[in-house]
């Protein structure tokens, strides 16, 4: 193994050492990643280099001083001494960059889901296999095949043995009438007017003395013998079994989302429950513009009034005012108006300490959650070290959506939580 071969194994190891998906999640710098870029921090592998033979400078104890002697003079120190200066600059850290459709695919595999994103808006329309058909087209387009085995189905089923039915002729007694019952009754489809052109060509007729005894001694050829043996002959082709062959009309359709992130800024939600919200919605961020062809996502900051932000301050902000959560709500339903429905995936994702105002979560939470066209409502409750906090939102919400397929309401106490409530709210959509 060459040396190239043994830096790209070096650089393999180092790939393999990077954090654990779930390690990072949970305790990992998530700031230092981007909408379109997840760095997951590698654990350092040393990469192997050559060292030169000091050797060759002289080596140890060769000069001219003697024991003693003071060896150069001295120089003054750059700086004042404090050590200010000493370890500013930051280490170099090495990362493992991946697109956030990587990242949604180690999660599903991590998580063992299998989300498959419906298109919805229709953004192309293109012309696909000749499988559609019509009862009138271009000649150039006309199904010929079908035509075909239309008229030899028909041919099969008016086919029947001539030679035999005309033995029938010949019973005493039997006319084209008794014939035509008596080929009727055996499934023959013989006409009554073939029978009697044919009785009126027949000459000098051996007569059978009854039916019975022409049967014993005449036998039926069946219909694919004679097929076999002549061929299908002349088929009957008629316009009534035309059709014409169209390409099928394909829709290709966007895998649109848009992402409402709803969080309580008031004052109550300190800083370690602003950090277990952004621990919990920004690997959900990620996932989903994996999944989606577009991703939008729309920042909420309330208390007790509602107010949309950018995503930098999203996770930052805190305001000391009371809380109103239907204010958010309010407010996304305002701005999902912009996305309709039929044409765009919807999630509202909301977070808090559970505290909301009185009467606030039944009168109105509730009903505008249940009012929000969207696959999946999700309530995220963080109660930093598990302490009881003096909220009943999440308790609402559970008790009013216990069955749903389209609400989800998950308690994050700490960072090992994180991961959980991600599968329980990414578990919880229904399929359809």
């Amino acid at each position: 193994m060459g040396l190239r071969e043994d830096l790209e194994r070096y650089r393999e190891v180092g790939e393999q050492r990077r954090q654990d998906l779930e390690e990072f999640i949970q305790y990992g710098d998530l700031g230092g990643s981007d909408a379109d870029s997840v760095r997951v921090p590698i654990k350092i592998v040393d990469l192997p280099e050559f060292q030169y033979d000091r050797l060759d400078r002289g080596g140890v104890g060769q000069g001219d001083a003697e024991p003693g002697d003071q060896v150069g003079d001295p120089q003054e120190a750059d700086g004042d001494g404090d050590g200010d200066e000493a370890g500013e600059e930051g280490g170099e850290h090495e990362y493992y960059e991946m697109d956030p459709e990587e990242f949604a695919a180690e999660l599903d595999d991590r998580l063992g889901l299998d989300l498959d994103p419906k298109g919805k808006k229709v953004v192309e329309e293109i012309e696909g296999a000749f499988n559609d058909t019509a009862r009138r087209g271009p000649r150039s387009t006309l199904d010929f095949d079908h035509l075909y085995k239309q008229g030899l189905k028909r041919k099969v089923a008016m086919d029947f043995d001539e030679s035999y039915v005309t033995e029938a002729l010949r019973v005493d007694d039997w006319g084209p009438a008794e014939a035509f019952r008596w080929a009727r009754a055996d499934n023959i489809p013989v006409s009554k007017a073939w029978l009697e052109d044919r009785a009126r060509d027949l000459e000098d007729p051996e007569r059978w003395a009854s039916i019975d005894e022409m049967e014993a001694e005449c036998d039926r050829e069946p219909t694919n013998v004679r097929l076999q043996r002549g061929g299908a002959g002349r088929v009957p082709l008629r316009r009534e079994d035309e059709q014409f062959r169209h390409p099928e009309i394909e829709e290709k359709r966007q895998r649109n989302v848009v992402v409402v992130n709803i969080r309580d800024v008031s004052g109550s939600m300190r800083e370690d429950k602003r950090e277990l919200v952004e621990r919990t919605f920004t690997p959900l961020d990620w996932y989903l513009t994996g999944k989606y062809d577009r991703a939008d996502f729309v920042y909420i900051a309330h208390d007790a009034e509602a107010w949309v932000v950018e995503r930098h301050d999203f996770f930052g902000i805190q305001s000391g005012g009371g809380t109103r959560i239907s204010s958010a709500y309010e407010l996304a339903d305002d701005v999902l108006a912009e996305y309709p429905f039929s044409e765009w995936n919807r999630y509202v994702f909301a977070a808090g300490d559970g505290e909301n105002t009185r009467g606030d979560t039944e009168d109105n939470v509730i009903p505008l959650m249940r009012a929000i066209d969207a696959n999946l409502h999700a309530y995220v409750e963080t109660q930093p070290g598990g302490s009881a906090g003096g909220g009943t939102h999440a308790g609402q919400l559970r008790s009013e959506f216990d069955d749903s397929d389209q609400v989800a309401v998950t308690t994050v106490t700490g960072e090992s939580d994180v991961l959980d409530a991600i599968e329980t709210i990414l578990t919880t959509e229904d399929e359809d």
